[in-house]
């Protein structure tokens, strides 16, 4: 997998690809339904390069810093499913308010012909690009018909709504992770490195691996799941029972983190290991309770729970 972060990274002798653009994040189930429409298009075209096109920071963090969505997928995630969807390279365009002015025509000749040397472009049939999202389809299809490359517009016949990153967003935004899963292919997962907490969980015989979340990133809503914890140096996999939120029952934290119970083993010494937390389903929301021995005593259903739900 090649991953550009500039325009001119791109390599000068590169051959004829096949690109497909968009933010890409979450690499959900519609992502995949086009990247295989790409790979299909590159073999019937002779073509071996298939190209994502992504951006980086998202446009609305740039346009309407207040609207920027919470981020599904850091670069490196992102890098990391879609070559698994198909992909042999990524161009990240460092999106700002100069290439948001860009006319459509303009993003085509820069992008997709001058550096890509496009042979064709697939891309969803609701994609909007250029100055004022002014370009589409038919934009696409018009140049290329004097570029020499041709556009695949796919139909999300699958369900627009569901196959959609502000869909899953929507999903954990109110703790449906299996929702989440569904429109993804895969359960929605949060990386990080664990770091040291207040050792309140091993006091009470549950000690947890806590990774901070950025407040750029998307996470669950406040709540206790049953997952899966990975540790990524080792690919050791874990059973676990989640908590997302600030302990509200400690007056809380500052900051959001995801708190993972490794079931049954409080032998583990994560502190400073990267992590990947994989969220399969909610147990409850999130609670403030009014002493430690009812807190304990729901923890202990928790990890019950957790059990079964991972059996």
């Amino acid at each position: 997998m090649q991953i550009w972060r500039d325009v001119d990274d791109v390599p000068a002798d590169l051959g004829r690809t096949v690109v497909s653009i968009g933010n890409f994040d979450g690499v959900h189930l519609g992502h995949a339904h086009v990247l295989r429409e790409a790979r299909a298009t590159a073999t019937r075209l002779g073509i071996d390069t298939v190209v994502a096109v992504t951006f980086d920071p998202h446009p609305m963090a740039v346009l309407r810093p207040d609207h920027a969505p919470p981020t599904l997928t850091s670069i490196h995630t992102r890098a990391r499913l879609l070559e698994a969807a198909g992909v042999d390279a990524i161009l990240v365009v460092g999106f700002d308010r100069e290439i948001a002015s860009w006319s459509p025509e303009e993003f085509i000749d820069r992008i997709l012909v001058g550096a890509l040397h496009a042979g064709a472009v697939v891309v969803g049939a609701n994609f909007r690009f250029g100055a004022k999202a002014a370009g589409e389809v038919a934009t696409l299809v018009d140049a290329g018909a004097t570029r020499d490359f041709e556009t695949v517009g796919v139909p999300l016949d699958g369900g627009p709504q569901v196959w959609s990153s502000t869909y899953v967003r929507q999903c954990l935004a109110t703790g449906d992770v299996a929702g989440a899963a569904e429109a993804l292919g895969r359960a929605f997962t949060v990386r990080g490195t664990v770091v040291e907490g207040d050792k309140r969980g091993r006091e009470m015989g549950y000690p947890t691996a806590n990774v901070p979340i950025p407040p750029v990133d998307a996470a669950p809503a406040d709540g206790v799941y049953a997952g899966w914890l990975t540790r990524l140096d080792t690919g050791e996999r874990f059973p676990a029972a989640i908590s997302v939120g600030t302990n509200p029952t400690f007056d809380g934290e500052r900051d959001r983190r995801v708190e993972s119970y490794v079931l049954d083993r409080d032998d583990l010494e994560l502190y400073g290991v990267e992590v990947e937390v994989a969220f399969v389903d909610r147990l409850r929301g999130m609670v403030k309770f009014e002493g430690m021995e009812a807190l304990i005593e729901t923890m202990h259903d928790d990890v019950r729970r957790a059990r079964q739900v991972l059996a």
